[in-house]
């Protein structure tokens, strides 16, 4: 079926697709967040918005002509790639191989003062550390920013596939 449509039609299905993922992804992390009781760290929230982004992006290249599609397509590809960039520093962080850049990361540092000035310093919502990876599947250590490196570079390797495909070239 999808071979039999267009060129131009075949490549807002793709972006289509593309922004469903995205907003899926972004989705389920909030309902994990909201309903399954974790905790996002500071770079998890950051994982996020290369999602977000690539979402609003792709569905603005669906409603654009078809040369301007094809380019937003290309910067959806490289928003991703951008994402696998945060997700490889967060896996980082959590493998402990180089610390947090995200200052809400670190542990407060509090300054001689009274008990008063300490706590104003805190911080109104309790984090969690960055450093301290969640898994999902028992068993499978593949934390939730591993997905989230995984699902983005997949999602990119495959817009990029297909958007260099022999029938996307002629379009």
């Amino acid at each position: 079926m999808f071979r039999a449509l267009g060129s131009v039609t075949r490549l807002r299905v793709a972006l289509g697709l593309t922004a469903l993922i995205s907003l899926a992804t972004v989705g389920t992390a909030i309902a994990f967040e909201r309903w399954g009781g974790l905790v996002p760290c500071a770079l998890c929230l950051v994982d996020r918005w290369p999602w977000r982004v690539a979402a609003a992006t792709a569905l603005a290249g669906i409603v654009v002509p078809p040369r301007a599609a094809r380019i937003l397509a290309w910067v959806v590809v490289l928003i991703l790639l951008a994402g696998v960039a945060v997700s490889v520093l967060h896996v980082g962080v959590e493998w402990r191989l180089w610390p947090s850049p995200a200052p809400e990361c670190q542990a407060p540092h509090f300054q001689a003062g009274s008990i008063a000035q300490r706590l104003a310093n805190l911080p109104a919502k309790p984090s969690r550390a960055c450093e301290d990876a969640t898994y999902l599947i028992p068993g499978l250590p593949v934390s939730m920013a591993m997905m989230n490196l995984l699902g983005s570079l997949v999602v990119a390797v495959a817009l990029a596939w297909f958007l260099i495909s022999p029938r996307m070239r002629k379009a």
